[in-house]
């Protein structure tokens, strides 16, 4: 994984958004992006407008499949299946950019070796989708002048995530869709900071800048800067902290704008741990079903109350301004760490948000020329090394970060849980186009809770003549880890023996029923697979 972050990013996209509207061929893969992306939605339409071919891939009829050329319904978790089967068309018709993997990259004999197994005969068994529907989104993909994939977390929150990425890595890379204006493998970032936040270290085995905690040279550096000792032990992750809580060797937890009571898989499992916490603290703008359950509730400053700087999905560092002051007793989160830190015995003495900043640039080589002074306008894309430097549109012109872009020979695998007898709906989770992730904010919003005030389950119309439910009624819905009841909603946006419900809503919290088991290297949760059952409640 970490030649894989090197090469395409750390999770950043390697393209700007407004180039997707330039694009020939644009693979949407795992994102229902007017949903959850409407403004990069938006850039799509236009590549439409202009020609481009849109290929839709999602067991769900998303709005985004009315614009698309081709909408491709696989089964659940079978991602990395339906793009080898692509990969095999693409070899057997010499549709591939052999200069570009000649030139650029290595392991493509391995690759070869694995892809060859997965005919189109084969990969449509795994997967459900036709072999001709393989074939045109082979053709489609590898032949435009400039295809570029669009994906987010429906192929990252799976026990193969990292798999599934590796894959789309691997497809660019055949085709020479990498390194090119309106190419490259464009992941959309599931919040509005989440890629500063992992720009800042906010990570359990790096420094800012995806340094290495475990690289010598680099601790010494932060040691120097920080005068501090640091430890070269990576850190644990989220199910890594909730094993830790509940076997005693985590004893304290600082959540910081998170609310893992409504977003964490399996939330019985997650409020024993953190009621085992000895000590659980929370900084956030709202009393969260998390923050209830803490010992002490810092109240952090909102977007619009404070000065700082966000780092968007496709790189970009952009100025947040101070609109209002801080309401109550809500502070800036900075303002707060710092306070803490000193109390703890190391002083903090940071004067600004620009102060930070200085420093970032200071220990981060991607950040090297990024300053408030600079950031006026639009903002500027990392890498930016140095302050003449105008920011990068797009990554790996020429060369990868590596050097040369390394394939990976993956195998499918199925999910962790799949349906039986006394499981037999598959369950995924996602988003609605009202309210954002756990609803912290937007369920505050009362113009867009009357929009939509509570959940529902997606159930395909032939499944609930079975069941004899209708639209309206509420149903229960149980796995192997608890069960909620929810309203049903009537649609053929999926497929019989599938059924869809939004995680937003603490009421009929999805989170109860889905799998905590994750992907062994980045340890994401298995979101949107898990098996149920289904019942019509009293």
């Amino acid at each position: 994984m970490a030649g894989l972050a090197a090469a395409f990013g750390s999770g950043a996209m390697t393209n700007s958004i407004a180039e997707l509207e330039d694009a020939d061929c644009i693979l949407v893969i795992g994102s229902n992006t007017t949903s959850s992306h409407p403004l990069v939605a938006t850039r799509i339409f236009r590549a439409k407008e202009k020609g481009a071919k849109v290929i839709v891939v999602d067991p769900r009829k998303i709005q985004l499949v009315h614009q698309a050329d081709l909408h491709v319904r696989h089964n659940l978790g079978t991602d990395v299946a339906l793009v080898n089967g692509i990969m095999h068309v693409i070899l057997a018709n010499g549709w591939h950019n052999q200069a570009f993997v000649d030139e650029r990259t290595e392991g493509f004999e391995e690759l070869r070796g694995v892809v060859e197994q997965y005919t189109p005969e084969r990969t449509a068994e795994i997967t459900g989708v036709s072999v001709e529907d393989i074939r045109t989104m082979a053709e489609w993909y590898a032949k435009a002048r400039a295809s570029s994939i669009v994906y987010c977390m429906g192929i990252t929150q799976h026990t193969t995530g990292v798999d599934n990425v590796k894959s789309l890595a691997n497809l660019a890379m055949l085709t020479g869709h990498i390194g090119r204006e309106s190419t490259g493998v464009n992941p959309l970032r599931g919040q509005n900071n989440v890629q500063g936040a992992c720009d800042m270290g906010g990570l359990p085995n790096v420094y800012p800048g995806y340094q290495a905690v475990n690289v010598p040279e680099n601790r010494e550096k932060f040691e120097k800067v920080w005068n501090a000792k640091l430890s070269d032990k990576v850190g644990l992750t989220i199910p890594g902290i909730l094993e830790g809580l509940n076997s005693g060797s985590v004893k304290a937890v600082y959540v910081v704008g998170e609310n893992p009571m409504v977003s964490d898989p399996d939330i019985h499992h997650v409020e024993k741990a953190l009621r085992s916490a000895e000590l659980l603290v929370v900084q956030d703008i709202f009393l969260t079903p998390t923050a209830e359950l803490a010992h002490v509730v810092l109240p952090g400053a909102s977007f619009a109350e404070k000065d700082g700087t966000f780092s968007n999905t496709e790189r970009r560092v952009q100025r947040v301004r101070q609109a209002i002051k801080p309401i109550g007793q809500a502070r800036a989160d900075w303002e707060i760490i710092q306070d803490l830190s000193t109390r703890f015995g190391y002083p903090m003495n940071y004067e600004s948000p620009a102060a930070i900043l200085d420093e970032v640039a200071q220990v981060t080589p991607s950040y090297g020329g990024i300053t408030f002074d600079r950031l006026e306008g639009d903002g500027l894309s990392w890498p930016c090394p140095n302050s003449e430097h105008p920011g990068t549109k797009f990554l790996h012109a020429g060369r990868f970060s590596r050097g040369l872009g390394l394939f990976h020979a993956i195998e499918y695998k199925p999910p962790a849980e799949v349906v039986d007898v006394d499981y037999p709906f598959w369950l995924t989770t996602g988003r609605v186009h009202v309210h954002y992730h756990t609803g912290t904010m937007t369920r505050n919003s009362p113009s867009l809770h009357e929009e939509m005030p509570e959940g529902f389950l997606e159930i395909n119309p032939q499944d609930a003549r079975t069941l004899g439910v209708k639209s309206g009624d509420t149903v229960r819905v149980s796995s192997r880890r608890g069960e909620v009841l929810v309203r049903v909603d009537l649609t053929t946006r999926v497929r019989q023996g599938m059924v869809f419900m939004p995680f937003h809503f603490v009421e009929s919290c999805a989170n109860i029923l889905t799998n905590p088991a994750h992907d062994p290297i980045a340890k994401i949760p298995e979101y949107k697979v898990c098996a149920v059952t289904l019942e019509k409640a009293a």
